[in-house]
């Protein structure tokens, strides 16, 4: 049977590479009648945590890309493989490092960091590169049992052949041969006592069954470490696939650092030295730019990026969940960077990427990550939705990410603003930024200073404070505030008092409600504030008359 494995560290939020890496390796699994395993790599303890692998968890959960064995998570997981966290793996990792050390395969080495390091600076120096001397190998057993008496912390090193080439066959980049001689002895257990990742990985791939092993190529350099360990064990070699990288339009690597480099460049080039209310303390903001290795929680930087008018580049898979991209189009977008159908197929479900995926279609060139491509691919889903989906998945987006709303607007009012804003979005999250006016207390609308509301306001005769100051009765002698009576008595107005040109009234009520010159259609924009709140408006702009002729 099939096995795949999908193992990664818990570091954080899911990577889009890595999620594509899950998607192939369920979607190669289950088109085969095999499993798909879910593994976390958890040895690293500076790195790993708890919470970082919930958020794994999560994001896969999000994505729809189920697993049949590994961690108990809202229905998936279990198996009788288990445990699936590498760090209740310990005593099974140590069985097969005694081994090794019993069968000569290994030895315990017990240099400090600082004496490793004073001979790597002394290869540099003499402009060669270094390689382990092998100096543990001249310890006698009884210099060693002491040593492990007294405490003395040691690494335990692979002793790798001499004269033993090494052959990587790969499904995708085809075959590759490492010289005898190229991989000096490597480490396989810390001095922590925990595996590395080579050891572990190698062994957990045993164990678990795994019969092929697709990860991405930055990894294809390992397979010759692994390959080594698993002839020391005398394991069998599974089948292995290393896919391409995923790559920025411009050939960089998407980084999670992308994010806070956007951010910092824009607070550079506009001399920023206090956040804007609402966002992050003062002593966190110069915190942050005083450490170039620090980086914001992404909820603090989206409030940031959100108060100063900047697009953060989406690169873990919970970004792409706050900015509104339905996961059924993210899968869609991520499989076809790497892989592509052929027959010019473009779109499809998880089904179909069962049903047809295989490496012999898997490019070995860098993928490069289109953001404007998948932003017109949820556009389309989007707008192919049905009025309730759209509210549902809204009211959802915004329960968790932007709950003011709901908060602020009744039912009504959402669903309303639900259906008034889905002919305008390319994400569920495009309604919320350029809706807030909706949420914003009536004396609290800031005006926008521009151009197009000058030209709105002042320009003509009549100008726009004219025709606010006469459709203002109108409007409050409306019986019925639904969009029709709303609609019907501007455009009668503008027939009668603006040679029918509705955008010389419609425009000016829509800076003084909104405070610009954007918001969905004028007269669900206008039902959905209420009477009340478009009459405050109107008489606070007037009041203010914020640009003069």
């Amino acid at each position: 049977m099939v096995r795949t494995r999908f193992a990664p560290s818990p570091s954080g939020h899911l990577h889009v590479g890595g999620a594509r890496t899950a998607l192939f390796c369920r979607a190669f699994a289950l088109g085969r009648g095999g499993k798909f395993i879910l593994r976390i790599e958890d040895t690293d303890q500076k790195r790993s945590s708890e919470a970082a692998s919930n958020a794994f968890l999560e994001d896969l959960r999000w994505l729809g890309i189920a697993w049949d064995e590994g961690p108990l998570y809202e229905g998936c997981g279990g198996g009788e493989a288990g445990p699936y966290f590498q760090s209740k793996r310990l005593h099974r990792y140590n069985k097969y490092l005694d081994q090794l050390i019993d069968e000569k395969h290994a030895y315990r080495a017990f240099e400090t960091p600082d004496e490793l390091a004073a001979k790597q600076a002394e290869a540099r120096k003499a402009g060669r590169n270094y390689r382990y001397n092998r100096d543990a190998l001249k310890l006698s057993d009884h210099e060693i049992q002491r040593l492990i008496g007294e405490g003395a912390p040691f690494v335990v090193r692979l002793k790798v052949p001499d004269d033993q080439e090494i052959v990587i066959h790969d499904e995708v980049l085809g075959d590759s041969t490492v010289p005898a001689g190229e991989i000096d002895d490597f480490v396989i257990r810390k001095a922590d006592g925990y595996p590395t990742y080579h050891f572990a990985v190698v062994v957990d791939d045993e164990l678990m069954g795994v019969t092929h092993v697709f990860r991405a190529q930055e990894h294809h350099k390992n397979t010759a470490k692994h390959i080594l360990i698993q002839n020391a064990l005398h394991f069998r070699r599974p089948v292995y696939g290393h896919m391409p990288l995923m790559c920025n339009p411009d050939g960089s690597k998407m980084s999670k650092r992308d994010k806070d480099k956007a951010l910092r460049k824009v607070i550079r080039e506009r001399e920023i030295t206090t956040p804007p209310p609402g966002t992050i303390a003062q002593d966190e903001f110069e915190s942050w730019l005083e450490d170039k290795n620090c980086q914001l929680e992404f909820a603090d930087a989206l409030k940031l990026a959100d108060a100063l008018g900047v697009t953060l580049p989406e690169i873990n898979v919970d970004d792409f969940r706050r900015s509104g991209y339905l996961p059924s189009v993210l899968c869609n977008f991520l499989a076809l960077n790497g892989w592509s159908p052929g027959n010019d197929i473009e779109k499809f479900d998880m089904d179909f990427l069962v049903e047809h995926f295989d490496l012999n279609r898997v490019m070995k060139a860098p993928a490069k990550f289109d953001r404007n491509k998948l932003l017109a691919f949820n556009l389309d889903a989007l707008q192919e939705m049905d009025e309730e989906e759209f509210l549902r998945l809204l009211r959802q987006h915004a329960r968790t990410y932007r709950s003011e709303y709901l908060e602020k607007m009744n039912e009504t009012q959402f669903a309303m603003f639900a259906k008034a804003s889905q002919p305008r979005s390319k994400t569920l999250d495009d309604p919320f930024p350029d809706g807030r006016f909706f949420i914003t207390d009536d004396d609290a609308i800031e005006y926008e200073e521009t151009k197009a509301v000058r030209k709105a306001l002042v320009n003509g005769e009549p100008n726009g404070y004219t025709h606010l100051a006469n459709i203002a009765p109108i409007l409050a002698a409306l019986e019925e505030w639904t969009i029709e009576s709303i609609e019907h008595a501007v455009k009668t107005y503008a027939d009668e008092h603006a040679e029918g040109k509705l955008g010389k009234v419609a425009q000016p009520i829509r800076i003084a409600v909104s405070g610009g010159t954007i918001s969905p259609a004028i007269f669900d924009t206008l039902a959905i504030l209420g009477k009340g709140s478009v009459l405050r408006r109107i008489e606070r702009c007037l009041s203010m008359r914020i640009v003069h002729s």
